[in-house]
């Protein structure tokens, strides 16, 4: 009989953070289906303006150190996925 981890498939918890996780990249592969065949004038205000209002919620919330490089591990993710090589930082 083997022992079951903390990680194994019956963590409710790691469970939830894979479904999340997919979400995401499945949200992140459907803006770069939007954003691929349209030009960036379309695109660009409307995520600016996303990540504006993420920015301005996290900062009125105080979060801590740690979350805000989650926050920019995930940007750097979208990055990646959209074939961009850095943030445009307005």
């Amino acid at each position: 009989m083997s022992k079951t981890s903390m990680t194994d498939s019956s963590d409710p918890l790691a469970e939830k953070h894979e479904r999340n996780r997919e979400q995401r990249i499945e949200g992140i592969k459907r803006w770069v289906e939007y954003i691929e065949p349209e030009p960036a004038e379309t695109w660009g205000p409307q995520q600016n303006a996303v990540v504006n209002d993420q920015l301005e919620a996290a900062q009125s919330v105080g979060t801590s150190a740690s979350h805000r490089q989650h926050v920019t591990d995930i940007a750097a993710d979208i990055l990646e996925v959209s074939g961009e090589s850095d943030v445009d930082s307005e």
